[in-house]
C-alpha cells in the first residue's frame, strides 16, 4: 500500500487541492467531494487553481529556491553540523533515502503542484461547456494553469536532470512528464531532457495564445507578461538565442528597471510590486526562506568582492545595524496585516529580462543591443559613468563576461546561481575560506543533479536512477 501511495504522490491530489483554497472559497464536505463534483463549476475551477499557486509557493518557499543557493558558489553556510538544513546539498553529499530532506521534499511538491494544475487542466474544457457565459475567466483559469505546469517540469528539469546543453541534442534523461494524474498502477518512466521541453514551451505557447488579450491581474497572478518571460528564460536555457531575446523583449516593453528607493522597497516593503513580474503571495504562511537566511546561510566574501563600494544592490546583503553579510531580500520590514513570518519569493523580474536580454544579443553578436541592456542594469546599480566606465573595460567579444557577472549580482538568493553555473558549463568554485567540505567541483559532474528518491525507485519500477548519486 505504501508503494502505491508514494508513486509521485499524485493520489492526494484532490485533498491538496481542496485544503489549500479553504482559505479563499467555502468548499463544503471537503473531504467527501468527488474530482468532477468539486471542478464541476468555475467556482471549484478557480478554487483548484488558488491550490496549485499555493503548492507552487511551498516549494519555491523553501528547498527548491534554498538548493540554487547553496549548491553554486556565491552563499556561505553558518552551521554544517550534520543534519543541518541544507548542509548535505552544500557538500554534495545528498542521499537519495533522504525521504524528508530536499531530495525528497523538492520532488514531492513540485508533484504534489502538478497534480492540483493537472486537475484544473483536465476540468476545466467541460466547465467551459457548461458556462460559456463566463468564457474569459475559464481562459484565463486555463493560461495560468499551463503556466504553472510549465514552470513544475521546468524546474523539476533542473534539480533532477543535467541541464539542456549537458548533451548536443539534449538527449539524456529529463524527468517524466505527467499531464495527468496516473493511477495507482502507472509507472511513468523519464523522458529526454528534449521532449521535456518540448512539452514546456507547447504549454507556454498555449498560454500565451490564452492569455493574448486578457489583462493581468495582479503579480501574484499568471499574466502574459510572466508568460513571455518564462519562455525568454527556458529559451534562455537552450540556447535558442534569438527566441530569448524574442520574449524577453516582449516581457520588457516600454518598462523600466525599478530604480532607488522602488528598487529596495520592493523587497523591504511587499505592498510594493517594483519590477515583479510573477511572485508569490506568502499571505497566512510562515515563509521558510525568510528564516533560512536570517539563521543559516549568508552571503560568501566572494559575492561582495564584485561590487563596487557604490551599488545600491550591497543594501540587500548586509545587516543595516551591524554592517555584517545578510541577505536580507527575505525580510521584510513592512507586510501587509503585519504578517511578522511573511515572505513572498519573487520568481521573475524586470531585471533578469534586462540580463536574458544581453546574455542572448551578446550570443547574437548584437554588442550595441547587449550594452544598452547592460547599461541599464550598472547605471541603476551605480551610475551612468560608473557604467560607461565599466563597459569600457571590455571588449565586445568578452562582453558576456560582464553579463554573467552581473546576473550573479542581481540575482543572487533568488534561485539562480547553481542553474546558471552548470548550464554555462562552469566549474562550482568556492572561497578557500569556504566551511564546504567542496570548495571544487569540475563540471561536468554526476554530482550536479540530485539523486531521484529511494521512495520513488521502490515505487515505480519504470523510474530509472540517476547515475553515481544514486548509487
Amino acid at each position: 500500500m505504501r508503494n502505491k501511495m508514494s508513486k509521485l504522490l499524485m493520489f492526494v491530489a484532490l485533498l491538496l487541492t481542496i485544503t489549500a483554497c479553504s482559505d479563499f472559497l467555502e468548499v463544503k464536505e471537503k473531504g467527501r467531494t468527488t474530482l468532477p463534483v468539486f471542478f464541476s463549476d468555475v467556482d471549484g475551477l478557480y478554487a483548484g487553481l488558488v491550490g496549485a499557486y499555493n503548492k507552487v509557493y511551498d516549494y519555491y518557499d523553501n528547498e527548491f529556491s534554498k538548493y540554487a543557493e547553496v549548491a553554486g558558489n556565491m552563499a556561505s553556510m553558518k552551521y554544517v553540523t550534520a543534519g543541518s538544513d541544507m548542509v548535505d546539498q552544500y557538500n554534495f553529499t545528498s542521499d537519495p533515502s533522504q525521504e524528508t530532506g530536499a531530495v525528497g521534499y523538492i520532488w514531492r511538491r513540485i508533484y504534489e503542484a502538478l497534480a492540483n494544475v493537472n486537475n484544473v487542466i483536465e476540468y476545466q474544457p467541460s466547465v467551459l461547456a457548461a458556462y460559456p457565459t463566463q468564457e474569459e475567466k475559464c481562459r484565463s483559469i486555463l493560461g495560468e494553469a499551463l503556466f504553472l505546469r510549465a514552470l513544475c517540469h521546468f524546474d523539476l528539469c533542473r534539480v533532477y536532470a543535467q541541464p539542456y546543453n549537458y548533451t548536443s541534442d539534449a538527449s539524456h534523461l529529463g524527468v517524466p512528464v505527467l499531464l495527468k494524474t496516473p493511477g495507482p498502477d502507472d509507472n511513468p518512466s523519464r523522458k529526454s531532457v528534449k521532449e521535456v521541453y518540448e512539452q514546456i514551451i507547447k504549454d507556454l505557447d498555449q498560454a500565451e495564445n490564452l492569455l493574448n488579450d486578457i489583462a493581468g491581474r495582479d503579480i501574484y497572478h499568471v499574466s502574459l507578461k510572466a508568460v513571455y518571460a518564462l519562455q525568454s528564460r527556458v529559451y534562455l536555457y537552450m540556447e535558442d538565442w534569438s527566441n530569448s531575446l524574442k520574449y524577453a523583449e516582449l516581457a520588457i516593453g516600454n518598462v523600466e528597471l525599478a530604480k532607488g528607493d522602488e528598487y529596495l522597497n520592493m523587497y523591504r516593503n511587499l505592498s510594493v510590486d517594483g519590477e515583479a513580474i510573477f511572485r508569490l503571495n506568502g499571505i497566512n504562511k510562515s515563509g521558510k526562506l525568510k528564516s533560512f537566511y536570517d539563521t543559516s546561510c549568508m552571503p560568501a566574501d566572494t559575492l561582495f568582492s564584485l561590487y563596487d563600494n557604490a551599488d545600491i544592490r550591497l543594501n540587500l546583503l548586509t545587516d543595516d545595524a551591524t554592517g555584517t553579510a545578510y541577505c536580507s531580500k527575505y525580510n521584510a520590514s513592512q507586510i501587509p496585516n503585519s504578517e511578522a513570518k511573511r515572505d513572498d519569493p519573487m520568481v521573475i523580474r524586470l531585471s533578469e529580462l534586462y540580463l536574458n536580454a544581453g546574455e542572448a544579443a551578446c550570443h547574437l553578436q548584437d554588442y550595441t543591443l547587449a550594452k544598452k541592456y547592460l547599461k541599464a542594469i550598472l547605471t541603476r546599480a551605480v551610475d551612468e559613468a560608473y557604467a560607461d566606465n565599466t563597459m569600457n573595460t571590455y571588449s565586445n567579444e568578452d562582453l558576456i563576461r560582464l553579463v554573467k557577472r552581473e546576473r550573479v549580482k542581481e540575482l543572487c538568493f533568488e534561485g539562480h546561481n547553481f542553474f546558471d553555473l552548470i548550464r554555462w558549463k562552469e566549474d562550482v568554485v568556492r572561497e578557500s575560506r569556504s566551511n564546504s567540505s567542496m570548495k571544487f567541483m569540475a563540471y561536468p559532474s554526476d554530482y550536479f543533479v540530485l539523486p531521484i528518491p529511494q521512495f520513488e525507485l521502490n515505487a515505480n519500477k519504470n523510474m530509472q536512477p540517476n547515475p553515481t548519486v544514486n548509487n
